[in-house]
């Protein structure tokens, strides 16, 4: 495994994971999110959000998160792994929320300058409610879209605990 996709329902912790996962190999970690929000929350020119994982994608070994469909056919097409921490609704909903309230109270700064509101809280593509627009979908549809790319390997994890054990036993 050198080069990974980190994928998962918003709020299942992809980065965290990805970023473990990229430092116990010692490659480049790669955070679409940061690709996607340039500053006061504009989405990203699709041509330059594609160049960016064009770019990053290009090399040897690396680990990028994120469920980006635009650049799908970029990133899944060159990776050799695909890590999806499907965890159940109970699970990541409790860490939305949570990270969302200290985000917000914390004026915690995210990407590019970004930071959360309680408005941008509330918003219908925010966290907090976009997971109950996406969450079971994701979890119908993710299964085909892995089919489509036969180069993928498929590390399906279902709870944090199945997550920390497998990064333990894969990179101890």
């Amino acid at each position: 495994m050198e080069r990974i996709i980190v994928i998962g329902t918003t709020g299942s912790g992809k980065t965290t994971f990805a970023r473990a996962l990229a430092n116990r190999l010692g490659v480049p970690h790669g955070e679409q999110d940061a690709w996607n929000h340039e500053p006061n929350w504009q989405p990203a020119p699709l041509p330059r959000f594609r160049a960016q994982v064009d770019l990053f994608t290009s090399g040897r070994a690396w680990v990028m998160d994120g469920n980006y469909g635009k650049a799908r056919d970029i990133g899944w097409a060159r990776a050799d792994t695909l890590v999806w921490l499907d965890y159940p609704a109970w699970v990541v909903y409790p860490r939305i929320v949570r990270r969302t309230f200290l985000r917000v109270l914390t004026r915690q700064p995210l990407w590019n300058g970004n930071r959360e509101t309680w408005r941008g809280a509330l918003a219908p593509d925010a966290p907090l409610r976009w997971f109950w627009r996406t969450h079971w979908k994701r979890r119908r549809e993710t299964p085909g879209l892995v089919a489509e790319y036969p180069n993928l390997r498929l590390v399906r994890l279902r709870s944090p605990g199945s997550a920390a054990r497998w990064l333990l036993r894969q990179y101890p």
